[in-house]
């Protein structure tokens, strides 16, 4: 027989400590068989550590915590190292290394104060500042605080028309007219502002009257929906219905 080292089979067990390199302290401790190859190993530590075998590099302490070398041949066999009871084998994975180095939150971030930001002239403030851009644009924010107050006028004014149980038209833009009855008049916890809750004809609408656990109204699930007053238009429109019995 040839005189192989990586050859010798053992039925040896043998007792180790394992920690791996994102967490120093001892984290188990197990018991392996000598006569394992190392890529074995490899993978019993892959479930026990969370690495990769493929990129996994196993490092062999001694009990007074002396590097004794690396398991770095596949097919060698655990036991032809000079691995002994209560030593450690140290897990080194270069996947999860290179994950902890591209984890952002490990970096010391650069901070500006509030005045020192807005000191500068080479920022997006500055930028959107200089050319009067969305918010730093007074007279566009004007006209939209405006139009925003008098939409909110109008909800209201067309909130006060109706009363619940009137016939009504849901005209949305972009979507069909759509028949309902008025269930609901008032301020609601979900959104800003005047709304009418709807039970419609047929089941078009999103809820049964409920929104966020809290019960407005009260109809059929599909059959219920909140829109802005505005979009609500009051008048004798009769239910519409599907007779079954027409000719098609």
């Amino acid at each position: 027989m040839a005189n192989n080292q990586y050859s010798v089979v053992t039925q040896d067990f043998v007792n180790v400590v394992i920690t791996n390199s994102s967490q120093r302290e001892a984290c188990v401790e197990r018991r392996f068989q000598k006569g394992i190859t190392i890529a074995d190993l490899k993978g019993k530590l892959e479930l026990l550590t969370g690495g990769n075998a493929s990129t996994m590099k196993i490092e062999l302490y001694s009990k007074e915590n002396a590097l004794v070398g690396l398991l770095d041949n596949d097919d060698a066999l655990l036991g032809s190292y000079p691995v002994d009871e209560g030593m450690r084998l140290h897990v080194i994975d270069k996947f999860v290394l290179k994950n902890e180095f591209e984890d952002l939150s490990k970096v010391e971030k650069f901070e500006l104060s509030l005045e020192e930001y807005s000191k500068r002239t080479d920022t997006l403030k500055s930028f959107l500042e200089r050319n009067k851009v969305g918010k730093y644009n007074e007279e566009e924010k004007k006209r939209k605080e405006e139009e925003k107050r008098k939409e909110e006028e109008a909800d209201e004014v067309a909130a006060k028309a109706a009363k619940v149980g009137d016939r009504c038209e849901v005209r949305v833009p972009g979507q069909p007219v759509r028949r309902a009855t008025i269930q609901f008049i008032g301020k609601v916890e979900f959104k800003q502002g005047w709304w009418i809750g709807v039970r419609y004809d047929e089941p078009l609408g999103k809820n049964d009257g409920t929104v966020n656990g809290k019960r407005y109204f009260e109809c059929q699930p599909k059959y219920g929906g909140f829109v802005k007053p505005i979009h609500v238009t009051v008048g004798d429109f009769p239910e519409e219905t599907l007779d079954l019995d027409e000719e098609i």
